[in-house]
């Protein structure tokens, strides 16, 4: 007798239980990319269950940093289809707590813009990189409805500025791996990752809302 298909949500329980231990995994031994066998002992999965889902660990983790991408799009796309006007304030709430606050975020970024090219399978990368750009696209869209930009474009622009703003000034002062990770450099700047990144990220969103003679 053939065994029953497993529901859409029993499908994306596990799912996300392979994420998690893919992440937590990750978390401890950043050095290395866990193998699919530590994944599937850590998910208390056969190893076989992962390729039901994945076609390789590296597969597996650009699906971890895409839920966490989504978790924030969501976010944003539900507070923007709200009625009430979103203010800058606002706009950097939602960006603290779903990407700088989220612990794995940027650093499993980080990793997977390094192996987006290389280790994932490239119609995966592809797939990836089109839903990046539709959920952008309408989060570039909805934010017109609340700050003074021009058109959808520069909404667009926007997000992917802000994006690389915080990803690079984490690189930069906020990992353990930082540039200025020297007692010396650290001495000099005094680098405080989240409060250096609000006062870019507010000048950055600013600058663009001002430059046609807009105000944030």
């Amino acid at each position: 007798m053939a065994r029953p298909l497993a529901s859409e949500e029993s499908r994306e329980s596990r799912r996300n239980a392979l994420l998690d231990a893919a992440i937590d995994l990750w978390l401890e031994h950043p050095e290395r990319l866990a193998s699919v066998a530590e994944v599937a002992k850590s998910a208390n999965v056969a190893k076989g269950t992962i390729y039901l889902y994945f076609r390789s660990k590296e597969d597996l983790l650009l699906a971890a940093h895409e839920r966490h991408v989504h978790a924030f799009f969501n976010a944003l796309i539900e507070r923007a289809n709200q009625p009430e006007i979103m203010n800058l304030d606002g706009m950097m709430t939602l960006t603290l707590r779903h990407i700088v606050e989220v612990p794995a975020f940027l650093p499993l970024a980080t990793l997977v813009a390094g192996m987006l090219h290389k280790g994932v399978t490239p119609e995966i990368a592809q797939a990836f990189e089109q839903r990046m750009t539709d959920r952008l696209s309408s989060a570039g869209t909805l934010l017109c409805r609340h700050f003074k930009l021009p058109d959808a474009l520069h909404g667009v622009r926007l997000l992917m500025q802000s994006y690389a703003l915080i990803l690079g000034l984490w690189q930069l002062i906020g990992s353990e791996n930082s540039i200025c990770s020297s007692e010396e450099v650290a001495a000099m700047l005094h680098p405080t990752y989240s409060i250096e990144l609000d006062d870019a990220l507010r000048s950055l969103w600013r600058g663009m809302l001002n430059k046609d003679g807009h105000d944030a």
